[in-house]
């Protein structure tokens, strides 16, 4: 029959160690969470905001085509007062062309607002009319980015300053005398005038949606901390089968032996354990002590 401390003595063993365990392991998982959230988080935003900066670049690309070649090409027509092309402008080919792709992907849009617009159609929102304010105020600013609830979820924009940079932009937006006789009579002679050389009119804004990215973000890190967890598990039950039988057992052995041997019982074989290590160190020095208190009790023999 086991004595009761031999049971408890395994159960505490592993039960301490296991609680160490755990411990750890919730801590550093905790931590690891924390950081693989706000890593995964980041690298969504970065993708989209690359995104963002990719359909940016090709806006650009559209009116640096205009201006060059479209634009030499409509001045006549433009001048003659008779028909304005909005075509040649190129703020509205870069606006015009992003509508088609628009209309294959609704929540990607690409803006050119202006606090003074000469078509209505670009006067900005309260928040675009923030990023332009944005860039009047601080002259050496070039980008800005910001994060805002839809009806679709989070939406990335990313906005850049629209500055008279050439004389040529103030032919059409010094004063209506001055402007096509053509633009005059399309969009009128009260806005989109008074504009100044190097002074910051509007912003273009593209706006991309993260739903998407961000989903794919938690299902990446649900996936890697089920993986962590699996690991930990795996990890702990070979701990636990190595604990048993590198730690548990010779102690509990060892535990039932010296019971036996405390209550009078000389006939207990010696356990032996090869070896260097800690059990078997222990071991030794428990088969010595018996040997001792044999020869001691032998001694005290009549």
């Amino acid at each position: 029959m086991n004595h009761p401390t031999t049971g408890c003595l395994a159960m505490g063993l592993r039960t301490k160690f296991n609680l160490a365990i755990v411990t750890a392991f919730l801590i550093g998982f905790a931590g690891a969470g924390i950081f693989l959230q706000r890593l995964f988080v980041e690298s969504a935003r970065q993708q989209v905001l690359q995104n963002a900066r990719i359909m940016m670049s090709a806006a650009d690309a559209v009116s640096h085509f205009v201006d060059k070649y479209v634009g030499p090409l409509a001045e006549p027509i433009n001048n003659s007062g008779t028909k304005f092309v909005a075509a040649s402008i190129p703020f509205f080919a870069a606006q015009t062309t992003f509508r088609d792709v628009q209309a294959q992907f609704p929540d990607y849009t690409y803006r050119e607002p202006a606090l003074n617009p000469t078509n209505l159609a670009d006067r900005p929102s309260d928040w675009e009319a923030d990023y332009i304010n944005d860039f009047r105020n601080q002259p050496g600013l070039k980008e800005l980015t910001g994060v805002r609830e839809t009806p679709t979820g989070q939406a990335l924009s990313l906005a850049r300053p629209i500055a008279v940079t050439s004389p040529d932009c103030l032919a059409c937006h010094s004063t209506p005398a001055k402007a096509p006789a053509a633009l005059v009579a399309t969009y009128g002679s009260v806005n989109g005038f008074g504009w100044k050389l190097h002074e910051v009119v509007g912003a273009q804004v593209v706006t991309v949606p993260m739903a998407l990215p961000l989903q794919e973000a938690h299902r990446m890190f649900m996936t890697f901390m089920a993986i962590l967890l699996g690991v930990f598990v795996v990890i702990v039950l070979i701990l636990n089968v190595l604990l048993h039988y590198a730690v548990v057992k010779p102690v509990v052995k060892l535990s039932r032996m010296a019971n036996a041997v405390s209550l009078g019982d000389m006939t207990v074989e010696e356990y032996e354990r090869k070896g260097r290590d800690e059990i078997a160190v222990l071991s030794n020095s428990f088969n010595r002590m018996r040997r001792s208190l044999d020869s001691a009790m032998r001694m005290l023999e009549p």
